[in-house]
């Protein structure tokens, strides 16, 4: 496949809309530069700009493909993912560098990354196999009442720079088992990595406007997935403030949508807490992928008995983390993601230093001079945040810890539930009394115990309470709830 063939051959690419089953340029011939934001001087790639005429090309393409992929069953459908699995799988090194030179993240999480798309692929080819509805009795003796599903139709997927393989493919995956045809407008800054994405859907012989890709500006591309009456489903993964804006569109003219949304998630620690582990999942939950993940740990609070132990143990290993190029075996914590997520960061540091916290360690771009061309902030940790302060309100997607103390396990859980977000929260105890008061009482729809925040296993549903989501879930086989609707069924002899 040519983008892969230029890839191989160069470090600069030019990556092209993916429509019907073909690569296209955009109608304008627009394009912008994808940036390696370890050393902002390189382009990674040139990527569209696609205009709605671009987009209109791709709903008509998917339109057009979609009843016939519904009429495939649904192993013939799964055959095709695990083709595309086994290709993704086969491609790791490839699409991990690849993702590592556009957003950052150390090479080994990026690969992490590629593989759990295949096993999500793997995991969605065998749900093509499973019952969809149910034999209902009825009041009528010689009737035969069921409910099966059917697909949406259309769905438009919107992605993240974040996990710009794990997040779609988890999206189109299902999408495509239950029946439905796609859009996808990946995220500019790693559309060089959603095109090798693609490449994997074409080599495994999807056909023909299945599966679409046009690459482009979120207020044109992503607005116009949103207000176009061809798409029937929108599923969405992204900002609080965008994410509403699609909800509001797409319920204004009567669309399904699905939005995940953002966080500000706690993990807690107990006075009777493993503290040694309690930091460990503290770091790796917080900070790594730059702290740029949704469910990443963002408040950290501790019960007073064992704050200032807690915070010595988890300023010692922070400040012992390396910061730099994510493709370096050495490195541990690469930059932020872009030059405008950097500014964000900043920004946030400046204004909890503002607002009266005190910066323990970090917040700052490093000095070496290998690193001065690239988006690196050290992970900070602020003491003394109480919960007013901004940056214990609002989610900053960095490297930035905020430490706040509670009095007690009961004062805890009612700082965690402080926020408008619901995500995800972690809990470090040895009580099993603590442990079910925090699973009943906190207002989160991923609580894990004894574990970082951050992660989900990919067969259990994923979604937030509160501000983070719409309510509905992504993953596993709650996943069919979102991508078909169900038809009830009533046959008479």
């Amino acid at each position: 496949m040519a983008v892969r063939d230029e890839m191989t051959i160069r470090g600069t690419v030019t990556i092209d809309n993916y429509v019907g089953g073909e690569w296209k340029k955009p109608a304008a011939g627009q394009r912008i530069p994808s940036i390696n934001p370890a050393h902002r001087n390189e382009i990674v790639g040139e990527v569209p700009a696609s205009d709605l005429n671009d987009l209109n090309e791709a709903v008509a393409s998917a339109e057009a493909a979609r009843k016939a992929w519904r009429k495939l069953s649904g192993a013939q459908r799964g055959a095709l993912l695990y083709k595309a699995a086994d290709l993704l799988e086969s491609r790791v090194d490839e699409i991990g560098r690849t993702m590592t030179r556009e957003m950052g993240k150390t090479l080994p999480e990026a690969k992490g990354e590629t593989a759990r798309g295949a096993a999500i692929l793997r995991y969605y080819a065998g749900e093509g196999m499973r019952p969809v509805g149910d034999v209902i009795p009825s009041t009528d003796a010689e009737a035969l009442m069921f409910t099966t599903r059917v697909p949406l139709g259309v769905v438009g997927v919107i992605s993240p720079w974040n996990f710009p393989v794990a997040i779609p493919v988890w999206k189109m995956a299902p999408a495509l088992i239950y029946g439905n045809a796609v859009v996808w407008k990946p995220a500019a800054e790693t559309a060089v990595t959603a095109a090798l994405i693609m490449a994997c859907f074409h080599d495994a012989g999807f056909p023909a406007g299945v599966v679409n890709m046009v690459i482009g500006d979120g207020a044109v591309i992503g607005q116009g997935i949103a207000e176009h009456p061809g798409i029937h489903g929108i599923t969405f993964t992204g900002s609080n403030a965008v994410g509403k804006r699609v909800g509001q569109i797409a319920l204004a003219r009567g669309a399904k949508y699905q939005l995940e949304m953002g966080g500000k998630n706690p993990i807690l620690v107990a006075a009777d807490a493993d503290l040694d582990l309690a930091v460990d999942a503290t770091i790796s939950g917080g900070l790594r992928s730059t702290g740029q993940k949704c469910t990443a740990t963002s408040r950290v609070i501790v019960v007073r008995d064992v704050y200032e132990t807690f915070r010595a143990k988890l300023l010692e290993k922070v400040e012992g983390l390396r910061v730099g190029d994510g493709l370096a075996a050495d490195t541990w914590l690469g930059p932020c993601a872009s030059e405008k997520q950097y500014e964000t960061v900043k920004r946030y540091i400046r204004t909890g230093i503002d607002e009266g916290a005190v910066l323990l360690t970090g917040g700052e771009t490093p000095a070496s001079p290998e690193l001065a061309n690239g988006f690196y902030v050290t992970p900070a940790v602020f003491d003394r945040v109480t919960p007013s302060m901004t940056i214990a309100r609002e989610e900053i997607f960095g490297p930035v810890l905020a430490l706040i103390e509670a009095k007690d396990m009961n004062e805890a859980i009612e700082l965690a539930n402080d926020t408008e977000y619901g995500l995800s929260a972690s809990l470090y105890t040895r009580d099993l009394g603590s442990v079910l008061t925090f699973v009943q009482e906190m207002e989160a729809g991923l609580v894990r115990v004894n574990a970082e925040t951050a992660g989900v296993e990919l067969q259990a549903p994923f979604g937030g309470m509160k501000g983070s989501s719409s309510h509905s879930r992504e993953q596993g086989q709650a996943a069919i709830e979102f991508y078909t609707a169900v038809k009830t069924v009533f046959v008479k002899s």
